[in-house]
C-alpha cells in the first residue's frame, strides 16, 4: 500500500464533501483498513468517544489506535500476542477484507482510557469495499456500554428479590416488604394462587435479619390433618404406629428464623386451636410428648381464600385470623397489572435461554393475544405459557398459534366482538411502551381502532 493510495482516499472524501460529511456524521466509531487490517481512515465519531487524533492512524492497526491491552502485551503491537488470536475485533477485521460482510456483533473489549483499563460492549459491523484497485473494509464500532449499564439498572429497579414488576401496585408491595421486613410481627399474603405469595414471603424473610436463618415452608392444604400436626410440631419416638425415632417439626427446624404457612385458609380447625396456642406461648409440644419446646419464629402465612368469609362460614377461627393479620399484604392478580405481562414474558424468555433452548422472541399479534387475556392462573399459567409456546413454535418467534387452545380461543373471540372490546389503562401502557409511544402500532397490538385508542386516551 503506497502514500498515493492514502492520498487518494484522501482526496475522495475531501472532493465529495456529502460523503465526508456523511461520514463524520455518523454517531459511532468508523475506521478504513486496508487487507493487512491497518488503519487509513477514522470518521470524528471514532476521535470524540475514543479519543484517537488524525495523527495517531500512522501505519497503525485498530487495537494500537483504540488502545486495545492485548497491543501492550508484545512490543510489536496490536495482532502479535498470543491473547490477539481470540480477539473478537481482530477476527471480525479479518473476515471483512477476506469478502465477508459482517453484520452487527457482540464484542467484550479492554480498553486503556486515560491510562487505566476499562471495560467496552461495542457492537461491531463491517462490510468489504474495493477502491483503486485494492481491498478494504469499513468497520463500525458502536459503544453500547452505558445502554448495557441502564438497561441492567432499569431491570434491577424492575426487580425485587427475584420478583419482576413494574407495576405501580406491586412498587408498593416491594416497599412494605422492605418496610416491615426488620420486624417480627406476622404478616398474612392475601392473593388468588399464581401471584406469587411464596415469592413475596421468602423476600420478606431474605430482607430481614433473619436472613441467614432458616426459611421453612409448609402447604397446610396439602396434607391430612394427623399428617399435618406432625409436620408442624414434630413427635417422639413411639407416638404412634411406625414412629421410631424422635422427628423435629417445622417449627424447631424454622428456630431462629422463618415459618412460612402457605394456604392457611385450608388448615383444619383442630390443627387451628394448636397454632393459636403456640403464637400466644412461643412453645411446641411434640405429637406424643408432655415437654414444650421454646421456638423463636416469625410465622408468614398465605392464602387465597378471604378469611373473613372463611370465618362467618365457621371454617376459620376469627382469634387466630387477627394473630395472623397483623400486616396484611394483597398481591393483585395479573389482570390488574397487564403492564408487567411484556416484562414478565421476557424474563422467562431469558430464563429458558439460560437453561440452553434457542433464542425466541414474541410476535407482536402473540403479544396481543396474551395482553387481551385475563390469566385466572396468574403469573403461574403465564409462564406455563410460556414453555409451552417455547416447545411449539418451530421457528425463531412466537405466533399466536404457537400459544394454548385457551388463549387462541379467547382471542378468537375478542377479534368476533370488534369494536365493542372495552380497553383498559394496564393494557394502553404496556401496547404504548412495547411500541415506543407509537400510538398507531399500540391501537393495532390491542386490536382496535386509533380513534378509539385516541379517545381513550383524551378521557
Amino acid at each position: 500500500m503506497t502514500n498515493h493510495t492514502r492520498m487518494n482516499i484522501d482526496s475522495l472524501l475531501k472532493q465529495h464533501s456529502f460523503i465526508k460529511e456523511l461520514f463524520n456524521a455518523i454517531p459511532c466509531g468508523v475506521l478504513v483498513i486496508n487487507s493487512k487490517r491497518i488503519v487509513y481512515a477514522v470518521n470524528n465519531g471514532l476521535k470524540n468517544t475514543y479519543g484517537v487524533s488524525r495523527t495517531d492512524i500512522g501505519v497503525k492497526r485498530p487495537g494500537d489506535i483504540l488502545g486495545c491491552i492485548n497491543a501492550f502485551i508484545d512490543k510489536k503491537g496490536c495482532g502479535f500476542s498470543e491473547a490477539c488470536n481470540s480477539c473478537a475485533v481482530r477476527k471480525t477485521a479479518i473476515e471483512a477484507v477476506s469478502g465477508n460482510r459482517i453484520s452487527r456483533r457482540k464484542i467484550k473489549v479492554q480498553l486503556m482510557v486515560n491510562g487505566k483499563p476499562k471495560e467496552f460492549v461495542l457492537l461491531v459491523s463491517a462490510a468489504p469495499f474495493d477502491y483503486d484497485g485494492e481491498r478494504f473494509a469499513i468497520i463500525m464500532l458502536e459503544d453500547t456500554t452505558e445502554l448495557n449499564v441502564l438497561r441492567k439498572r432499569l431491570k434491577e429497579e424492575h426487580s425485587f428479590r427475584g420478583i419482576v414488576s413494574c407495576n405501580h401496585i406491586m412498587q408498593d408491595v416491594f416497599e412494605t416488604v422492605r418496610d416491615v421486613a426488620d420486624s417480627t410481627i406476622p404478616v398474612l399474603i392475601q392473593g388468588e394462587s399464581g401471584t406469587g405469595k411464596e415469592l413475596i414471603a421468602s423476600a420478606l424473610h431474605n430482607e430481614s435479619p433473619r436472613a441467614n436463618m432458616p426459611f421453612v415452608p409448609i402447604n397446610c392444604a396439602a396434607l391430612p390433618e394427623s399428617l399435618l400436626e406432625s409436620e408442624l410440631f414434630g413427635y417422639v419416638k413411639g407416638a404412634f404406629t411406625g414412629a421410631v425415632r424422635n422427628k423435629k417439626g417445622r417449627f424447631e427446624l424454622a428456630h431462629g428464623g422463618t415459618l412460612f404457612l402457605d394456604e392457611i385458609g385450608d388448615m383444619p380447625p383442630l390443627i387451628q386451636a394448636k397454632l393459636l396456642r403456640v403464637i400466644q406461648d412461643g412453645k411446641v409440644e411434640p405429637v406424643g410428648s408432655e415437654k414444650s419446646i421454646s421456638v423463636d419464629v416469625r410465622i408468614i402465612s398465605a392464602t387465597n381464600k378471604v378469611l373473613k368469609d372463611e370465618i362467618k362460614k365457621g371454617n376459620f377461627r376469627e382469634d387466630l385470623y387477627y394473630r395472623l393479620n397483623v400486616l396484611p399484604i394483597n398481591l393483585p392478580p395479573l389482570r390488574k397489572r397487564k403492564d408487567d405481562i411484556p416484562l414478565l414474558i421476557e424474563y422467562f424468555l431469558n430464563k429458558a435461554i439460560k437453561k440452553g433452548q434457542k433464542v425466541k422472541n414474541v410476535s407482536p399479534e402473540a403479544l396481543a393475544c396474551m395482553m387481551d387475556y385475563n390469566w385466572p392462573g396468574n403469573v403461574r399459567e403465564l409462564q406455563n405459557t410460556i414453555r409451552f409456546a417455547l416447545i411449539k413454535c418451530k421457528g425463531q418467534t412466537i405466533k399466536p398459534g404457537d400459544l394454548p387452545v385457551e388463549l387462541i380461543e379467547h382471542s378468537e373471540g375478542q377479534t368476533k366482538k370488534g369494536a365493542s372490546r372495552k380497553l383498559d389503562e394496564d393494557s394502553v401502557r404496556a401496547a404504548l411502551i412495547q411500541t415506543g409511544g407509537n400510538k398507531a402500532k399500540a391501537a393495532r397490538l390491542l386490536g382496535v381502532g386509533r380513534a378509539t385508542l385516541y379517545r381513550f386516551l383524551s378521557d
